[in-house]
């Protein structure tokens, strides 16, 4: 079951994050983030949490993460996200990734977005901000670019 945040979640939330984050910071096309001051919807049993916002008629996926991938928390997550968008008005969802993130380009192709925008040499600028941001992926391949991926919701 999927829903939105509590007080409750927030204690888990926070770990979560801070262990798939290196933080509750993350930087993306320029801009710093706070992941757990934004909304989040959360899947039961601490199976997973995402985090947004939305502005004006546009969202933003910030994060997404599911604590055993593979089994439909991460699908269930988003699902529910673009399912709360209509009542804010929202035309689009957008998530950025980086180049070496094949799962998540993967992920997120699947299941209806596009891709819209490549920003070369992006990540260098955000390790300015986070230089804890790892040189290479887990499969290897160098961090260098971001990517923006974009769900129509009309």
């Amino acid at each position: 079951m999927i829903r939105e945040r509590t007080e409750q979640d927030n204690i888990w939330i926070l770990k979560c994050l801070s262990n798939r984050w290196g933080g509750t910071a993350v930087v993306v096309h320029g801009e710093s983030f706070d992941l757990f001051t934004l909304p989040a919807f959360v899947a039961e049993r601490e199976a997973g949490v995402i985090t947004y916002r939305v502005e004006g008629t546009q969202a933003e996926l910030i994060s997404i993460d599911a604590v055993h991938p593979g089994c439909g928390v991460g699908t269930a997550l988003l699902e529910a996200l673009i399912a709360s968008l209509p009542k804010w008005q929202v035309k689009s969802l957008w998530v950025t990734t980086t180049n070496e993130n094949l799962e998540a380009l993967r992920f997120y192709q699947c299941r209806g977005f596009e891709l819209r925008a490549l920003r070369p040499g992006a990540v260098e600028d955000a390790r300015r901000v986070k230089p804890t941001i790892p040189l290479k992926g887990d499969n290897g391949i160098p961090i260098r670019d971001e990517l923006d991926l974009c769900f129509d919701l009309i």
